[in-house]
């Protein structure tokens, strides 16, 4: 079966869907006048004009040249020119074109791109140029601003110091800005390689800092660590490295960025601090030394004594002389501990005993509270005996100072899971969420109008948080404000060997 079917079309087709398609306008090519034969709506709408004004006028009567075009290769003129004595289409990605806005008045930026087609006459002559132009203003913009955003980036960079990275984790590329270079003390021009970065590092930091911190940093998806490395001239310098890691759809790494920093200076400053305050607190051990000794032989001389105001202020002097020592101790250990030298004496022993110990001699110093501490049961634990005294002093300690003496203290130690939790209570000021968080950092006190008047630097929880940290265990507070605080650490009851390995090594 045969069909037959006749389209026939609409004589002016062509011409209507000229005039509804985007952006275009056709031009003779008459030159130098290229007369205008067909425009679309767009194109009256961008250029504010209506078919009526602009059939059969020549292109430059309708949107003259100005002094600008003359020389601008990206002008009409010299297109359509181009155009007719190549034979080929000529395409500009981007030009500026400003558009008025009746509803404003005024012209607004817009940015274009055009691609200007020759088309050829009966005679294989060109006799048409097909001109069609894009709005693409939105992305102008946008990549305006993202360049601006990048140099402000590479400003901010070059003005502290950083230097960027950038590693795919996929195939293995490596990207860095010149920076880099310069803080792993190479030569300009040098290529950097994460392998010869590496050599730059101790082996020790590689396993115990950098190869850690990749491994946490997969699973949170940040990193921040500081190392040492050693330049080609042999000199010791400090690098601060922090970045992120960026995940695709399936959860897997596939890159990793970030920053930068030559922290040396910092370094060594902080290094002759620590070094100052071990000296000057070595210093002040053997006169304080010599001090309560001198107090201790005259109140066992004027022990018999009825003069009780001479007995009190010998035992008050005593107590200040300990107050100060503890200081001292305490500075002694924050640079030991900053220079890595904080040794730590593993053994197996009573933990319960060693709370018992430890409230006995706070009682000694100190016995304006109760402290309530009840346990029966042995709890072995391998770690430094004096460090996790030093720390339940500390709990104790803060408990006298911010709590009312006619309240008890009590401390509880038991088992949970395979650690050992100890918790010491109080039912004083209290804390405020926002300074919760912040506790343990070195030097960090509380601003709380009670406390004002209470002595003591911010280094306590800042060492007992240290301490319990070496010993892979934890330590947090849980507390409300005019409420009363419990702080509590746990430490692991059983220990591997390659633990006690790590440890050993860490501290020593």
């Amino acid at each position: 079966m045969s069909v037959d079917t006749n389209y026939t079309l609409p004589g002016n087709i062509f011409q209507t869907i000229f005039e509804k398609s985007p952006g275009s306008i056709l031009v003779k090519t008459d030159l130098p006048r290229f007369t205008i034969l067909a425009v679309s709506d767009s194109y009256l709408k961008v250029t504010s004009t209506t078919r009526e004004a602009i059939l059969g006028k020549g292109f430059f009567e309708i949107f003259p040249d100005d002094e600008t075009q003359l020389i601008d290769e990206k002008a009409a003129r010299h297109v359509f020119t181009k155009v007719i004595n190549t034979g080929k289409t000529v395409d500009i990605p981007s030009y500026r074109y400003d558009v008025f806005n009746p509803d404003t008045e005024s012209h607004e930026l817009h940015y274009w791109s055009c691609s200007n087609v020759p088309i050829l006459g009966d005679d294989g002559e060109i006799t048409y140029i097909l001109n069609t132009i894009a709005d693409i203003t939105e992305e102008v913009k946008a990549r305006e601003s993202a360049m601006e955003s990048a140099s402000r980036l590479r400003l901010a960079t070059e003005v502290t110091g950083l230097a960027t990275w950038d590693i795919d984790l996929q195939h293995h590329g490596f990207y860095y800005s010149p920076r880099m270079v310069e803080i792993f003390g190479q030569l300009p021009g040098t290529v950097l390689t994460i392998g010869s970065m590496r050599n730059q590092m101790s082996a020790d930091d590689m396993q115990n800092i950098v190869r850690k911190s990749f491994k946490e940093a997969l699973i949170t998806g940040e990193h921040l660590y500081e190392i040492k490395i050693v330049w080609p001239d042999g000199s010791v310098h400090w690098i601060k490295t922090q970045g992120t890691i960026i995940f695709d759809g399936n959860k897997r790494a596939v890159r990793m960025l970030g920053t930068v920093l030559d922290i040396t200076e910092s370094k060594r400053d902080e290094i002759r601090k620590n070094d100052f305050i071990a000296m000057a607190s070595h210093e002040l051990k053997t006169p304080l030394t010599s001090l309560k000794t001198y107090i201790q032989l005259l109140a066992k001389k004027i022990s018999k004594s009825d003069d009780p105001f001479v007995s009190n202020a010998l035992a008050k002097a005593e107590n200040q002389v300990n107050k100060m020592s503890d200081l001292i101790y305490s500075f002694l250990d924050l640079s030991r501990l900053e220079a890595g030298k904080l040794s730590a004496k593993l053994q197996p022993f009573d933990i319960n005993k060693l709370i018992n110990e430890t409230i006995a001699d706070t009682n000694l110093v100190n016995n304006s509270h109760t402290i309530i501490f009840n346990s029966n049961e042995a709890i072995t634990v391998n770690a430094d005996r004096e460090r996790i005294s030093q720390v339940i002093s500390n709990f104790l300690g803060n408990a006298i100072k911010y709590s009312p003496k006619e309240y008890p203290i009590i401390v509880t130690c038991k088992i949970t899971g395979d650690n050992v939790q100890v918790a010491v209570t109080d039912y004083g000021i209290g804390i405020k969420q926002r300074d919760q968080e912040k506790l343990f950092q070195r030097f960090y006190r509380v601003e709380n109008e009670r406390a004002k008047n209470i002595s003591g630097f911010g280094i306590g929880l800042y060492l007992a948080s240290e301490i319990i940290q070496r010993h892979k265990g934890k330590i947090w507070v849980e507390s409300q404000e005019d409420a009363g605080s419990t702080f509590y650490f746990s430490l692991p009851v059983t220990v591997d060997g390659e633990w006690l390995a790590g440890i050993v090594q860490a501290t020593n």
